[in-house]
């Protein structure tokens, strides 16, 4: 499509007039050992404290698990009487009342190539989370949020002959019981997005004053050496109608604070993990460099969006 942009100019647009960055921290994890925690949620409440979920990994290795931790001084201890999910990239919401909580399963067998897929738990709490719903397999990204009208949005992310390298579709549920893997195969993609060869997906659904869904997430190519550049973007979406506004970089990894990378490939990674909006600022919570969690304070960049619906801000429809 003409109106696709790609990647590199989104960033140079970023570059020309980029956020004010507020404030910038690495966060320190106790309790893992020598492992690195990364592409965290951002905090959330559960029986009174806080918490954040976060893939713990050795440096080394691709094979992760999902543990909580709450906040203990300057830093984050792990939670050791709750339970631990063999995923990867955790993500929660919480949906008529409930925890909802997902991540990444890859598969262990060798003999078989990309066989992800996205699993998700419910509960009242933590360690009350019990499995319901398994996603296609070769689908990450899978993501939920309730509107304020009671709505389901689900945001997916195909590949494939669908999605290329990942796009984003769209469908909205009335209860969390109806929805099934045929519903997301065939859920209509977001067009406009992402251009030929590149990549995004969703990582968060905020629910905004005008009744559209503000989406946190990523946008991601390779470049002409095949390193990885994954940056945090948003945009926002009419849930009924499906037009929205295009991908708009927030923070790139020049943003964060320097560190160390899981691969020389992977050192130009923002993986946007979950944010907090709150008194016009926005507290994004992300993965760099497949290596550390750090937190940035923004403006809140969905804050010009909730004084008007999609149709009056720059927008492409399905």
């Amino acid at each position: 499509m003409d109106r696709v942009t790609h990647c590199k100019v989104l960033l140079t647009r970023y570059e020309e007039s980029r956020y004010p960055v507020h404030h910038v921290e690495k966060l320190t994890f106790q309790g893992v050992g020598n492992k690195d925690v990364y592409n965290i949620t951002a905090p959330f409440f559960d029986e009174g404290k806080e918490i954040i979920a976060g893939r713990v990994e050795s440096r080394d290795s691709e094979k992760s698990f999902v543990a909580f931790f709450e906040q203990a001084g300057d830093n984050w201890a792990l939670m050791r009487d709750m339970p631990e999910f063999p995923l990867q990239d955790p993500f929660v919401t919480r949906i008529d009342g409930q925890l909802i909580f997902g991540g990444v399963d890859v598969s262990t067998d060798k003999a078989v190539r990309n066989t992800w897929r996205t699993v998700l738990y419910k509960g009242k709490t933590i360690q009350s989370l019990t499995p319901f719903f398994k996603g296609p397999i070769g689908m990450k990204d899978l993501r939920l949020g309730q509107m304020p009208n009671g709505t389901i949005l689900v945001l997916t992310r195909p590949q494939g002959k669908k999605g290329g390298r990942g796009k984003i579709g769209f469908l909205l549920l009335s209860k969390l019981e109806e929805l099934n893997i045929k519903m997301i195969e065939d859920a209509p993609l977001l067009e406009g997005h992402f251009a030929e060869g590149e990549w995004g997906g969703a990582n968060e659904i905020h629910p905004l004053k005008n009744g559209n869904a503000g989406v946190l997430g990523h946008v991601a190519y390779f470049d002409g050496n095949g390193d990885r550049h994954y940056h945090s973007m948003i945009f926002t979406l009419d849930p009924l109608t499906g037009s929205h506004t295009p991908v708009e970089i927030i923070a790139s990894r020049s943003d964060f604070l320097e560190g160390p990378s899981k691969r020389p490939d992977l050192k130009d990674i923002v993986f946007s993990g979950g944010a907090i909006r709150k008194n016009s600022r926005f507290i994004l919570y992300a993965g760099t460099s497949d290596a550390e969690a750090q937190k940035i304070v923004l403006d809140d960049p969905f804050e010009k969006y909730e004084q008007r619906g999609v149709e009056d801000a720059i927008s492409v429809s399905i």
